[in-house]
């Protein structure tokens, strides 16, 4: 597919249309014919740029898992000071196994937002994990709250990919490969590897990230529900080539084996005039989600709500899933029809971006999160409980909400800091606690 190009003199890129589709070979040029022609690796390429393969896969994976793009630049990534240590009171780097996880039912307040300028790197605080990123297996949880850009550092994650999901304030992240505007209800990719800043358009921006070691996220099998529904190819947005020429003194910070690392470099990274492959950054509009539900009885289990997941080596038993509960109509007839009480094998860390969620009356915020790991028991409180269950079975509208879930085939362990955080809701269990004993002996 060739997407329209442009030049730095000419309008944004973010005026211009996106290229559409999830796992798509993309093409796109910042300036007319920057893409050689045949040759993936000239002997001299278009505009004295440099040629440099991204690789987000072994080179030997099977061609439909294969991810690569050639990136055509001013200056290969290999330009850079050496690197040095770099402290970060909230980033938690594993093993996230290192203390005790209770089996407790866990839920936090959202965090506050910044009063000092904070951006979106340092504003990162590690809320749980998984696995190891040295092993690609596993996962990590982060909130961030931020109210100033990064201007003049810039970011790559080398221990996994980076999704980035808004709930308050809008974010326009500048990628190697183009830039993506990103609002609440949408969700933005980065690969590993890929450099990138995050400009705010707004005073301030909070929101939950997700730091996946395991396979890359793609599109889950469809099964029984057949070529179309849940969400869709077309509906994933890549960037168009777009590049900075800038040089001048600034800062590349790495995150490579759990830790973070700072180097000086003297011109910006995102100067990608041209590039092609399947190896990028997008974005998903949740609202484009086709959510499937029942039309007759009972309540489907949430796994019909994911958007992407990253597959393990058990086939149906993810290293990550990521779920949605999006606004939709509920019209199950004889059903409870918020999520029903259950124990699960897999994990579930929970987030709200915005309205209520269904299966709590209250203590749930925008903002929050909450977490529910491996046959910890959980479910609607009592006050959701008695409403549900008395309710007038009327086809009903479920608007004005979005939550969401990181699911792992793999205990999620919270961090030493998001336990011992004044965040923590102590009386979350008591939410059940209301529930009362219907018991009779008789039908």
């Amino acid at each position: 597919m060739q997407a329209a190009s442009h030049s730095a003199s000419e309008p944004s890129p973010t005026e211009r249309t996106y290229q559409s589709g999830f796992g798509n070979a993309f093409a796109t040029e910042a300036l007319p014919d920057a893409l050689p022609v045949g040759r993936n690796s000239p002997q001299r390429a278009p505009y004295g740029l440099y040629a440099e393969q991204l690789s987000g896969t072994a080179f030997t994976a099977p061609r439909h898992d294969n991810r690569r793009s050639w990136l055509y630049r001013i200056r290969p990534a290999a330009i850079h000071g050496r690197f040095a240590p770099l402290p970060h009171a909230g980033l938690s780097a594993g093993p996230f196994a290192a203390s005790a996880t209770p089996p407790d039912q866990l839920r936090w307040d959202p965090l506050p937002l910044p009063i000092e300028p904070i951006d979106f790197l340092d504003g990162l605080l590690t809320m749980a994990g998984n696995g190891d990123a040295a092993l690609q297996t596993g996962m990590a949880v982060h909130l961030y709250a931020a109210n100033r850009s990064m201007h003049d550092r810039f970011f790559y994650d080398a221990d996994g990919e980076l999704l980035i999901l808004p709930q308050q304030g809008a974010l326009r992240l500048h990628t190697e490969l183009g830039i993506l505007d990103l609002a609440p209800g949408e969700l933005a990719v980065v690969p590993r590897g890929l450099r990138f800043r995050v400009e705010l358009t707004g005073d301030a921006a909070r929101g939950y990230v997700c730091e996946n070691f395991g396979a890359p996220l793609r599109l889950p099998e469809l099964g029984p529900i057949g070529a179309n529904g849940l969400a869709n190819a077309r509906d994933f947005l890549a960037p168009v080539a777009a590049f900075e020429d800038r040089e001048g003194e600034f800062t590349l910070v790495a995150k490579f084996g759990g830790r973070l690392w700072s180097a000086d470099i003297g011109h910006s990274p995102l100067d990608v005039v041209a590039w092609h492959g399947n190896n990028v950054p997008y974005k998903y509009d949740l609202a484009r989600f086709n959510t499937i539900n029942t039309v007759s009885f009972d309540h489907p289990d949430p796994s019909i709500f994911t958007v992407l997941t990253s597959p393990s080596d058990t086939p149906g038993t993810a290293n990550l899933d990521v779920v949605i509960f999006p606004p939709r109509w509920m019209v199950a007839e004889d059903t409870f029809r918020p999520p029903w009480f259950h124990r699960n094998v897999m994990s579930e860390f929970m987030g709200l971006v915005h309205g209520v969620y269904d299966a709590k009356a209250e203590g749930f915020a925008p903002g929050g999160a909450s977490l529910h790991n491996c046959m910890s028991g959980h479910g609607p409180d009592a006050q959701t409980f008695e409403r549900a269950s008395q309710a007038v079975l009327a086809p009903q509208r479920l608007d004005a909400t979005l939550a969401f879930m990181f699911e792992s085939r793999y205990v999620i362990h919270p961090t030493a800091q998001a336990l011992a955080s004044p965040l923590l809701q102590y009386g979350y269990a008591d939410c059940w606690h209301g529930l009362q004993k219907h018991f009779t002996g008789q039908r």
